[in-house]
């Protein structure tokens, strides 16, 4: 997200999850824009698919939800410092832009809980 574009109120979030194998590169990618846009992407070669591109607009409603959902995460106090580093497997990526902070973390797939479990603790 651009910097001339943020306000203080502003909020956003992209999340991204992909790799790169034996279809090329395939990924999923969505994000929620201040103005309510919601744009999503899929690509996969697999069969020779094409990239899947999506856009809409969400209500205020929906925005305030994400947003509310995101605080009570409380994801915006967390540190990837510690997360498994993106591999051959594929890699993850969550920015957040909300009350004037930003956020962006990326790590590898992780697949499983036990993924999680094995993965350092902050």
């Amino acid at each position: 997200m651009s910097d001339d574009a943020i306000s203080a109120n502003d909020f956003y979030v992209r999340y991204y999850v992909g790799h790169k194998g034996k279809f090329g590169h395939e990924f999923l990618e969505f994000e929620f824009r201040p103005n309510g846009q919601l744009r999503y992407a899929n690509n996969s070669n697999y069969k020779n698919d094409t990239i899947i591109r999506k856009e809409a607009f969400i209500s205020p409603a929906v925005l305030q939800e994400l947003k509310r959902i995101v605080e009570d995460s409380e994801i915006m106090q967390e540190d990837d410092a510690n997360w498994p580093e993106p591999d051959k497997v594929g890699r993850q990526e969550l920015e957040i832009l909300m009350n004037n902070e930003h956020i962006s973390f990326t790590t590898g797939k992780i697949g499983s809980l036990a993924d999680v479990n094995n993965s350092k603790v902050s």
